[in-house]
């Protein structure tokens, strides 16, 4: 027998030992729930692999199935729950197994806040080492009908001549259509029983590209469209703003517009007399009545006094840096995009503020440089992105500042900035969550740090 044909039968392992085979898409599986993970999906371990399970709670047995695996990592949805959670409770939306949008629902209102409190716990613990002096009660408002703001996706289906219309899937680009979507405010519900007929009636539906509602002192519909609307297109989509009571806006290659060029869009801050204007594409907290709640909070714990000079960074369109003005004496207000210092301006002066001065600076780089920070600050302000603000909390105790809040809405970053300031002498005194999306695994959270 030739060498060839001996070494034909032969299976040689690659270098470093043998292949771990992939697990493939679809394949069910019996599991058992350890704990939640810090995105709100169970954790199970089995046979040397750690599973993710969107949809199951701890303790519980469960059947799951794969959406993909990568390594040792296998993410999957539920399938079936052979032992309950106790905690478990029927999601009360009918799109909730398909639907990524709210991932917490089957678990009832009071756990997902416990869960988000010791999320942030966890975090501060183990990164930054400390437990706050004190624990806030959680900010929290209605657990549904609180969205003000939601960008629905569309997509061309060029095989099947038709427009899709609404939510995307978890972990998936598909969309799933929405009949009915009980987290957003009941204006907008309305709203978006509505909207897929209009966008599938158009003759021109694939120019589409996404369309985005508002809740504020108007109603807002933005549609952002790849190519020129087509004359009859517009009327329809005039007609059916105009029977809603809605304003139209539109955007092409540019910035969004309104369809009427008088009107406005904004939002009120009631407890301090205060209208904000915006436009489609600014930022702004989409739940109201925690966003109110958390600006009152932020104030108490920054106690600014008549006499006193304040820093608000990451400032957006003046969400605290305006109400901050009723009773500080100065406010210096902070941000990295140019037409957002331009629009926050524009609402002091709107709101006859005079004490506040707004700047732009690039805040992933230390503050000290900048002119506005010459003279110091008796307490700063904080409401980062995500990513934090490690090198302004650097040289953060240079401006003098005996207090300071920090907002945030990552308390990953949150609790590293927090071992920073802890390095410059001061003092986590308080820390506790802010409830802004009911719902889903999302934490946001404040804490106070005095110096000394």
């Amino acid at each position: 027998m030739s060498k060839s044909k001996r070494n034909s039968g032969l299976r040689f392992q690659p270098a470093g030992g043998s292949r771990t085979p992939q697990i493939p898409t679809g394949k069910k599986q019996r599991l058992r729930i350890e704990r939640l993970a810090g995105d709100g999906r169970g954790i199970a371990f089995f046979e040397g692999r750690t599973w993710f399970v969107s949809g199951a709670l701890a303790e519980e047995e469960v059947e799951a199935r794969v959406l993909n695996a990568h390594g040792k990592v296998v993410e999957a949805r539920l399938e079936r729950v052979f032992s309950a959670s106790p905690e478990r409770r029927q999601a009360p939306c009918k799109h909730f197994d398909r639907c990524g949008g709210c991932n917490l629902q089957h678990l009832a209102h009071a756990d997902q806040l416990a869960l988000k409190q010791r999320l942030l716990a966890e975090q501060l613990q183990r990164v930054a080492g400390v437990v706050p002096e004190r624990w806030a009660a959680p900010l929290s408002g209605p657990e549904f009908a609180y969205r003000r703001r939601a960008r629905v996706a569309v997509r061309w289906d060029n095989k099947a001549k038709k427009l899709e219309v609404g939510f995307r899937a978890e972990a998936s680009q598909d969309i799933v259509a929405i009949e009915d979507c009980p987290v957003l405010v009941q204006p907008l519900q309305s709203i978006m029983r509505h909207l897929p007929m209009l966008l599938q009636s158009l003759s021109k539906p694939q120019v589409v590209g996404h369309v985005e509602l508002f809740s504020g002192t108007a109603l807002a519909l933005l549609l952002r469209h790849t190519a020129p609307l087509a004359e009859g297109d517009l009327g329809r989509l005039q007609a059916f703003c105009k029977e809603a009571g809605v304003q139209l806006w539109l955007q092409g290659e540019g910035e969004p517009y309104p369809l009427d060029a008088g009107q406005s869009l904004g939002f009120t801050l009631a407890p301090w007399n205060l209208e904000l204007a915006y436009r489609p594409g600014d930022f702004v907290q989409v739940n109201a009545a925690v966003n109110t709640a958390m600006i009152e909070q932020a104030l108490a714990w920054l106690a600014p006094q008549a006499d006193e000079r304040v820093l608000d960074l990451f400032c957006g369109l003046g969400n605290f840096a305006l109400p901050l003005a009723r009773q500080a004496r100065e406010v210096v207000a902070v941000e990295g995009v140019q037409a957002m210092v331009e629009r926050a301006a524009a609402n002091a002066r709107s709101n006859n503020l005079h004490n506040t001065a707004f700047f732009q600076a690039d805040l992933s780089q230390p503050l000290t440089a900048s002119g506005w920070a010459a003279g110091g600050f008796s307490a700063v302000l904080l409401d980062p992105p995500r990513d934090g603000a490690y090198e302004v909390v650097r040289k953060i105790a240079d401006l003098g500042a005996k207090r300071l809040v920090y907002v945030s809405c990552n308390p990953a970053t949150l609790a590293r900035d927090t071992l920073e300031l802890v390095r410059q002498g001061y003092r986590l005194k308080c820390a506790g969550i802010l409830d802004m999306f009911p719902q889903t695994a999302h934490v946001e959270a404040m804490a106070l740090f005095e110096a000394g």
